[in-house]
């Protein structure tokens, strides 16, 4: 007979006889520690005033679990938070409710999406809802999709898909087209690759922070002429520095002539394309000539991380990309496991914080935040001092500005002394670095922020005096 496990009287395990009263315990006590911890949110910075959370490694015989609550105590209130209302420097808004309990059902369930054995209903749900994903943006009957933990990794496997689809796999020559403003994680997938830079091609923004059309055409003519293979092109739908979208409609046309496999990374603008509403005439870009789109739910509607999904237009793609078999799961020849749709194996059920979040929503839910986040932008630009600042803003929630009438490194000193104000002041945004000096920038994707918050944030800056 194996003598119980215990701690301090506690199961280290939910038991599968009884009423489980140590994990209802447990979970009491830790959920209305997080509520205390949303609750006091207003009487705090977004940037926890100590964040020097101190580490405590295990030891031989275990904790005491009231030992452990204060250390949990600890963690959470050195921790950033994106609900305070002055959140607004990153794409990282406020979990809704719903996805929190998602989370915990998920962990709770502990089932792996890596085989349907392993998560049978979890599997159909994923496909299912990348299913309705694809349909939404505009994809035919053969698409779909895989969950993954992140845009970046979502973006590689389409990278890889896209490599392995033009047959270019294993030459070490084939290039890559990308634009100026795309994302920083593209030149971590030419090192993952096998690539050198001068296998990554920069084609130039324009004045709005798109991709140039005129200087794509040339570059992709110039390597077509020289024998080139090009692998993918990837445009941007929704840049990290203005929310920018690159003419995609244009971009999509070029390659399908020429064969050639297109990414979008939408993993900021994607979920723009839900509800039936237009926004910002998002609606008049058409993604039905991509082979793949990257979107992340949790940048905006507030999916608790991580909700990425990569949808792709016909899932034979993803299934001879990377079915290698799995010797070791008993599956029927019909049921293609989903851990073998992409880079990742064993994955939690993520899905089911988006499809709670999403139910819970619904479409009128989606486009509440969304036009929420586009009209406080349009406030925040409205109240900012035009003469004062030159403002880069696309159609989505970003805003970036810069102080006129100042070199780079005045600037530069001025942004800094900003930031470091407004963070006493209880309003966080970001400082990226940006065509060679630093900006601000804004993020409007937290419900939490009023319009009284704006228009303090605004008379702050407007009227900061370094």
């Amino acid at each position: 007979m194996t003598e119980k496990i215990t701690n301090d009287d506690i199961n280290y395990f939910p038991s599968i006889n009884g009423k489980n009263e140590e994990l209802l315990n447990l979970l009491t006590r830790t959920s209305e520690l997080l509520c205390k911890w949303y609750s006091d949110t207003n009487r705090r910075s977004p940037l926890p005033s100590n964040n020097k959370f101190n580490v405590i490694y295990p030891n031989k015989k275990g904790c005491d679990v009231n030992n452990l609550f204060d250390e949990i105590e600890e963690l959470i209130y050195t921790s950033f938070c994106p609900s305070h209302p002055g959140s607004l420097a990153h794409l990282d808004p406020p979990p809704l409710t719903i996805s929190i309990i998602g989370d915990l059902i998920a962990s709770g369930l502990n089932n792996n999406l890596l085989a349907e054995e392993l998560s049978p209903s979890i599997s159909k749900l994923e496909n299912d809802i990348c299913k309705w994903f694809s349909k939404k943006i505009g994809f035919n009957k053969n698409s779909g999709g895989i969950v993954a933990s992140g845009g970046t990794l979502n973006n590689l496997n389409a990278l890889v898909t896209a490599k392995y689809c033009s047959g270019l796999t294993f030459n070490n020559e084939s290039v890559l087209i990308i634009s100026e403003d795309a994302h920083v994680s593209f030149k971590k997938f030419a090192k993952i690759l096998g690539l050198e830079d001068k296998n990554i091609y920069l084609v130039q923004t324009d004045n709005n922070g798109c991709m140039h059309i005129p200087a794509f055409i040339k570059l992709l003519d110039s390597l077509i002429d020289s024998g080139k293979k090009i692998f993918a092109v990837v445009a941007t739908f929704g840049t990290t520095i203005r929310g920018a979208l690159d003419p995609i409609n244009e971009i999509g046309r070029l390659c399908k002539d020429r064969k050639i496999w297109f990414h979008i990374d939408a993993s900021i603008g994607g979920i723009f394309f839900l509800p039936n509403n237009k926004f910002n005439n998002i609606d008049d870009f058409n993604l039905s000539n991509a082979n793949s789109i990257t979107i992340n739910p949790q940048k905006l509607i507030g999916i608790a991380k991580t909700s990425s999904l990569l949808l792709v237009s016909d899932m034979n793609t993803l299934k001879n990309t990377f079915l290698t078999g799995l010797p070791y799961i008993d599956s029927t020849d019909d049921v293609v496991n989903r851990g073998e749709l992409g880079i990742q194996g064993s994955r939690p059920a993520e899905i089911i914080k988006l499809w709670l979040g999403l139910r819970f929503l619904g479409n009128e839910g989606i486009e509440k935040i969304l036009e929420e986040s586009l009209l406080k932008k349009s406030i925040f630009i409205e109240k900012l001092d035009k003469n004062k600042f030159e403002i880069y803003s696309g159609p989505l929630h970003i805003v970036s500005f810069l102080p006129k009438r100042m070199d780079a490194e005045e600037s530069n000193k001025w942004t800094l002394k900003v930031k470091d104000l407004l963070i006493k002041k209880n309003y966080m945004i970001s400082r990226p670095f940006y065509k060679g000096q630093y900006y601000l920038r804004v993020v409007f994707g937290n419900l939490n922020t009023t319009i009284q918050h704006i228009s303090e944030l605004t008379n702050l800056i407007n009227n900061f005096n370094a």
